[in-house]
This record gives C-alpha cells, structure tokens and sequence, in this order.
C-alpha cells in the first residue's frame, strides 16, 4: 500500500516532519511492506519555511535585520539555489511573537525587516520569493517593507517619513528613483488567506489592531492612515487596493506586495501544493493522512487540511486525518470529505502533557488506523 503523509504541524508540538516519521512508525508495525512518501505542509503562515526546507531540500540563510521596533535581530529564510527561489515568512523578522506583550503597538511597528529578507536574496541572484505575510506585528501597508527596497515615502515637506503606521496618513507622495535595480527581475507570491479589505470595519486596522496592541482611538487613525495611504497609491499606480480581496491582510501588507512587489496574492496552502507538485505526487495513492493541531470549523476555510482534501477528492484517494484535538460534527466532515478522522488524545491530561506525549500518541492512533485497514 502507499501512504502520502501530507500534515501540517501540531503548532507547539510536532513538527510536520515528526508527524511523518510517527505515522510510518505506527503504521510499519502493522503493514511491514507499505510505501511511504512524506510531504509535510503548510498554509503560508510559520512552519510553511520548515515545511518547504525539507520538500525543496534547501538551506536556511540567517541575516541580521531590523525587528518591529527596529531593534537588530537575527532572521532566517529559506534559499534554494537549484531553483533560484527564496521562502520568506514575514514572522521572522516583523512578527508580532518578537516583541514583549508590553511593546506591542502598530501605531509604532514596521515591517522594514521583511524588506531586508528579501534584499538579501535578491543579492542572492533569486529570481522567484514566495513570501507568507501571516502573524505580523504591523499595520504599516508594506511602507516599511518597502523603504528597504529603496522606495522613500515623503510627507508635505518631501521630508522621508519613518515606516511606521502612525505615519501612513503623512505621506503625500512615493518616491521610486532609488528602488533597487534587481526588483523587477523578481517573481512575487504571497501566501496570504484572509479577505479583509484594506480600510474600513473588515479592514486592518479595525479587525487585527486590538491584538497588535492598538486602543480604540488608535485604530481608528490607523484605519484613517491606511484610507489616506491608498489614495495616494490609488494616485500614483492607479491601484484601487480596496477593491483587492486581501488588501488588509498583514496590516496592510497584502496590498503592499502588489503595489510594491508586482506580488500575486494566492491561497497559502495551494501555493505550497504547487511548490511540492503535490497534485502529481500523490497519483495512485492509497491513502493520504493528514493532520493539524485542531480540527475545528475554521478547516473550512483554507487551511492546509482542506488544500489536502481538494486534490484528493479528485484523485478519489481516501483521507484519514490525526489531529490533536477534532470540533466538527458528522455533517462537516462529510462536507469536507473526511473519510476517517480522530483525535489522538487517549485521555483527559492538560495541554503540557498532550504536547509531550503527541509523537507518542500519534504512533498508537496509526497503529490502530493500520489494523483497521490492513
């Protein structure tokens, strides 16, 4: 029998690749000739760098760069020189789990340090970036991103404004003279999965600031900031970003990366699958196993399981998905396509000991998934 183990992580607690080597442990004590093939993915948010490092058999390249607070930091991504293609994930360098609870504030965030990542691989000689723009500390539009690449945002004075979000109602005009040469000789994707318009009470600032540290009355200049900001975008590259589904995602950074990167927003998890050729890769399957930390209703939408179950559906291969903990009821999983699914817990324990016997846990799930079907 072949196997296609395809998760994503147990966020804290496995990852993708240790869920790979657990369902082969537990299912090899069972069906000792089965064929195994690992592809561990991601939705575009963390993990998708780890998920791709092993599938793309690249390297991870550590730069020292500006965090949100403009603080030196060091941050990783991931270059694959065989294919001239860099992985970038905004979180390492201006994601919100860098900074204390106590420093969060968009108003002040920038997301310079992104733009650094990719000066680096630019250098490099990259000729594609896919860039994952989730959990960012930032409500910034991409300025800060961008400053890094040579663009100057300029306020009534034509004085170079900081590339903070308190500073998006400021600028006036964009200055591109000095952008650097090798930016159009790059190919953009940008994993992003949220639809959120740039401004507005769906918009960046109205539904991302509270947890970014934003008061109320700080939201509502950043959602301001981020009206004025598109006007002149709208302005100077006839772009009307509010118009564009995914605009406000990142605080604002899905816009960002099309006006400033020429970028192309896309589902994470199909971009991934693209990546890995997984629609290829799992012709004459047997099985597909997948898994995540929770199965909840949020699945629904765009999660890594849902991309896995799209092609297999098609291929009409069989999904079996090991999760951490499973909130659906019968009728979604029927709507999702599931045709066997549960929770590996095998007992009532807190959340330290789930996340220490996880491996283990899985193993046994397997191994029982495997005597079920053998």
């Amino acid at each position: 029998m072949k196997f296609v183990i395809a998760p994503d992580k147990y966020k804290g607690s496995l990852t993708g690749i240790e869920f790979c080597n657990a369902v082969e442990n537990g299912i090899k004590k069972v069906i000792s000739n089965a064929e195994f093939l690992h592809i561990p993915l991601a939705d575009g948010g963390d993990g998708t760098m780890d998920a791709l490092l092993y599938s793309l058999k690249g390297q991870k390249v550590k730069v020292e760069v500006n965090n949100p607070l403009f603080q030196k930091i060091g941050a990783n991504y991931l270059w694959v020189a065989s294919k001239k293609m860099a992985v970038i994930e905004m979180a390492e360098a201006s994601g919100l789990s860098l900074l204390k609870l106590e420093d969060r504030n968009c108003m002040h965030t920038t997301s310079f340090g992104t733009g650094e990542l990719i000066v680096d691989a630019i250098k490099k000689g990259v000729t594609t970036i896919v860039l994952g723009i989730g959990g960012s500390a930032t409500n910034d539009g991409g300025m800060g991103m961008a400053t890094a690449l040579g663009y100057r945002f300029l306020d009534k004075n034509d004085e170079v404004l900081k590339p903070i979000g308190s500073n998006l109602d400021k600028v006036v005009t964009i200055d591109k003279t000095q952008v650097h040469p090798l930016l159009n000789n790059v190919t953009f994707k940008v994993a992003c999965d949220v639809k959120n318009p740039l401004y507005g009470k769906n918009g960046a600032a109205y539904v991302y600031g509270t947890q970014k540290g934003a008061s109320d009355a700080e939201i509502e200049i950043l959602d301001k900031g981020l009206q004025s900001f598109s006007q002149v975008l709208l302005k100077q590259y006839t772009i009307d970003c509010q118009q564009m589904e995914g605009a406000g995602a990142a605080g604002g950074m899905g816009a960002g990366a099309v006006v400033f990167l020429n970028g192309v927003l896309t589902s994470g998890i199909e971009l991934v699958k693209e990546i890995t050729d997984f629609d290829k890769v799992i012709n004459n399957a047997d099985w597909i196993i997948t898994g995540e930390g929770m199965l909840d209703n949020q699945t629904l939408s765009g999660k890594t399981i849902t991309g896995v179950l799209n092609s297999a559906n098609k291929q009409n291969i069989p999904v079996a998905a090991f999760c951490g903990s499973v909130v659906i009821t019968e009728e979604e999983q029927t709507k999702l396509g599931i045709t066997y699914v549960t929770s590996v817990l095998k007992n009532v324990v807190d959340i330290d000991t789930a996340i220490k016997t996880a491996y283990k846990n899985l193993v046994f799930s397997t191994y029982n998934f495997a005597k079920l079907i053998q």
